[in-house]
């Protein structure tokens, strides 16, 4: 499957200037939320895959860049040089719940592919709901797996008490991936994100 910035960039290759919005309504449906496409066009921007400039009408569009070639399904590759040791989903869920426990909060797994929210956390009357991501096999599978937990998270919003966060490995990509994201929406959501190193370290960022 063509991953969601090459489906972008065949895109605006064939229609030039469309704003977030107009994608979102191309690839997902007039419905679906345009974040996820606003945070891919940002992060083929930062590359120079594409250009957003304002059009006539005023609106950001997004045009092709001076880097974009005509992309190509997009074959597996090792993981990269700065990835050390197991950082899958199940490993961060491991040093996530020793490290809760450590800090006092009783805690609940979902361990493999169980449904439901991936960590709940307890302690004192506060409640803590964690989405978990492992490290995924190349980089593009990364910015979809970011895209991904963002979604999960905000689906599953729905109690006004409780602190929300989303657990990555702690990777530069992903880093830069949460630093992208507008400081607005983390202001807005009050997701906080969790980066968890292949010792078992633990960093919370906010924005």
């Amino acid at each position: 499957m063509t991953s969601l910035p090459n489906q972008i960039l065949l895109l605006i290759k064939k229609a030039p200037g469309l704003t977030d919005r107009e994608i979102t309504n191309r690839l997902r449906g007039s419905s679906a939320p345009q974040q996820p496409i606003n945070i891919a066009a940002r992060g083929l921007e930062g590359r120079g895959g594409l250009v957003r400039r304002k059009r006539e009408d005023g609106l950001i569009g997004n045009y092709p860049g001076e880097r974009v070639l005509i992309p190509r399904p997009v074959t597996a590759k090792p993981i990269t040089s700065e990835v050390k040791g197991d950082l899958s989903e199940d490993r961060l869920k491991q040093y996530l719940e020793n490290w809760l426990r450590h800090e006092g909060w009783e805690v609940e797994v979902a361990w493999g592919r169980s449904h439901g929210t991936d960590i709940r956390a307890f302690r004192g009357g506060k409640r803590w709901m964690i989405e978990v991501k492992g490290i995924g096999s190349r980089a593009e599978m990364r910015v979809n797996y970011f895209i991904g937990i963002l979604g999960e998270t905000l689906q599953r919003m729905e109690d006004p008490y409780s602190r929300y966060s989303i657990a990555l490995p702690d990777v530069q990509q992903f880093r830069n991936l949460w630093k992208r994201l507008p400081r607005l929406a983390k202001k807005r959501t009050q997701i906080s994100a969790l980066f968890v190193s292949s010792s078992g370290e633990v960093i919370e960022a906010a924005d």
